[in-house]
């Protein structure tokens, strides 16, 4: 930065009135100190990156009220890079201090074998039932929707639906004759 068109202080003017070159050519300028800053202040090197970030970012949001110090933004970078860095690792703490204060969640058991067999065998019977009628089974017995909101939302009258509830029902049982499936009675509700 030899010529007076590039010395910090015009980069600086430059970048306050909106001009993203110049700020580039700033943080170009500074961006390796403020990082080694941040480096030394943070854990591991992406907590580095993002207060490093986070400070050319303030300065770029702040940079109609950010003045000079001896001709330079180092220095209100290095603070800004310093606090930044301190709210990173207060926000950490307080993260971890919530964590250890959680309850501990018991170990949850295997899935049952024979669940996921029921659950599995039920889903291929499903697939080869047709669409109308797989969606009834799901509402009416799965999801405990009344067979008369059931029927309209297939499309169907009430009876018609009743009807191929049943038939379905009858499918999936034979499906399922090993398990010993027990199927609740449909609730009709009003149509």
């Amino acid at each position: 930065m030899q010529n007076s068109e590039n010395t910090e202080a015009t980069l600086w003017e430059r970048a306050r009135h909106d001009d993203g070159v110049a700020f580039g050519l700033l943080f170009d300028l500074h961006q390796a100190r403020i990082y080694r800053r941040a480096l030394a202040l943070m854990a591991n090197t992406h907590d580095a990156e993002d207060v490093s970030a986070a400070a050319f970012f303030e300065l770029w949001r702040k940079r109609r009220t950010v003045r000079l110090v001896h001709g330079s933004v180092l220095p209100w970078l290095l603070v800004t890079t310093v606090n930044l860095s301190r709210n990173s690792q207060r926000a950490r703490s307080r993260y971890e201090r919530v964590l250890r204060a959680l309850p501990r969640a018991e170990a949850m058991a295997p899935p049952d074998a024979a669940a996921l067999e029921t659950k599995e065998r039920l889903t291929e019977s499903l697939q080869r039932l047709s669409a109308v009628d797989g969606a009834l089974f799901i509402l009416t017995t799965l999801e405990d929707v009344p067979l008369a909101e059931a029927a309209e939302v297939v499309g169907l009258k009430a009876s018609t639906a009743r009807m191929r509830l049943h038939r379905a029902r009858e499918r999936i049982r034979i499906d399922l004759h090993d398990l010993r499936p027990t199927l609740q009675p449909a609730v009709e509700g009003t149509y």
